[in-house]
């Protein structure tokens, strides 16, 4: 070990010894300098210069004070997703402004979907949490519930006792479903994950226990906005009010509602799942959806990431948007615009901004609603003729 590595740390007692001063005045002179002299202050800086005394430990002062000084954001995904995903980019820029705004720490918990992020979640040294979308089920909500601390769950899902920050997801998604949907007659869904397992795949829908032309459910329990928790093995289609992820649930259920208000049945709409929120992944996705002889002439995609992958793979197929193809994405994010693509525009960074403020009790005015303003884009990609 080096001689640095190895360094014993200088101690408080040390550098009121050599300043000639009590331990308390040192205290002071780095908690509170208004009540120590203009004289004690610079002997107690000068010797701790000299000595490489740093300060007060920050773990010691966060004991006295009871405060850490830090906001916890919980990712419920890949650490590198806060900076690779443009959506939760924007979310963090408006998490980080408050942080700045109050002189207060950004800690990053990420979760793997392991047993250790119980324990990552319930050791975090933090004054609160914002919590990014996650599943009903994740183990971690209630890890944050046991704490006790004050948390703003953004998204989803909605838990009773903690603050919650999200847009009316399937009232946009009726919105969405109205414009991408008219007129097609071979409708597809590009969607984000329907559960924590993540698992990519494509499937026709399926009836939902809720739908006027389905048998009542026989054994399931619901969450707090309906979503199925029964045992049984999942349906072969993909059923809106099975995905544990509330933002996939609503936006599934808007989309379903938009399709039968023009008398379409939902099993005839074709859904792709995606792992992530990612372009690529999308456009692999995609190249089946718009080929074949279910090929759909409309889709809509549950972020712009994924409608950016649509259009790349319509391209490859020589399809022509909105000729050949309508579609829609959601977010308005930079790159919408000048791809020409109809979206959902909700300012992200926004909702980051109010779920840290929330979570922080500095209330803004609006922060006490939980829903947020979003409106439908029209541009070229649903200008069909």
């Amino acid at each position: 070990m080096s001689g640095r590595a190895a360094r014993r740390r200088v101690t408080m007692a040390e550098v009121a010894r050599a300043a000639g001063v009590s331990v308390m005045t040192v205290s002071y002179a780095y908690g509170k300098p208004g009540r120590v002299s203009d004289e004690a202050r610079a002997r107690v800086r000068e010797a701790a210069e000299r000595l490489g005394y740093p300060g007060p430990h920050p773990g010691a002062r966060s004991l006295r004070s009871g405060r850490t000084g830090n906001l916890g954001v919980v990712l419920g995904e890949h650490l590198t997703y806060a900076f690779d995903d443009p959506q939760a980019t924007r979310f963090m820029s408006g998490v980080a402004q408050v942080c700045a705004d109050h002189g207060m720490a950004l800690t990053l918990v990420p979760v793997t979907g392991g047993p250790a992020d119980v324990d990552r979640v319930t050791e975090a040294a933090v004054d609160a949490f914002v919590v990014w979308t996650t599943a009903d089920d994740d183990p971690v909500v209630d890890a944050i519930v046991a704490t006790g601390l004050p948390a703003v769950i953004h998204g989803g899902p909605r838990r009773e006792g903690l603050s919650f920050v999200a847009a009316d997801d399937r009232a946009a998604a009726v919105a969405v479903g109205r414009e991408v949907f008219a007129g097609a007659r071979r409708p597809g869904v590009l969607s984000f994950p329907l559960d924590r397992a993540r698992v990519s795949r494509i499937a026709f829908g399926a009836s939902s226990p809720d739908s006027p032309t389905s048998p009542p459910a026989t054994s399931a329990s619901a969450s707090v906005d309906g979503a199925s928790s029964g045992t049984g093995p999942p349906p072969a289609g993909i059923d809106p009010d099975a995905s544990t992820f509330r933002v996939t649930r609503q936006r599934l259920r808007g989309y379903r509602d938009a399709w039968a208000g023009t008398g379409g049945d939902w099993a005839a709409v074709r859904v792709a799942v995606c792992s992530t929120n990612s372009a690529s992944e999308a456009e692999a996705l995609a190249a089946e959806l718009l080929t074949g002889p279910e090929a759909c002439d409309a889709v809509a995609a549950m972020g712009d990431e994924l409608a950016l992958g649509v259009l790349r793979a319509a391209a490859r197929l020589g399809l022509t948007v909105p000729g050949d193809l309508t579609l829609c994405g959601w977010d308005d994010s930079a790159a919408a615009a000048p791809a020409g693509l109809t979206t959902i525009a909700q300012s992200l960074r926004d909702q980051g901004a109010r779920c840290a403020r929330t979570a922080l009790g500095v209330l803004a005015p609006g922060d006490r609603d939980t829903e947020v303003a979003w409106s439908l884009v029209r541009r070229q990609s649903t200008a069909r003729s």
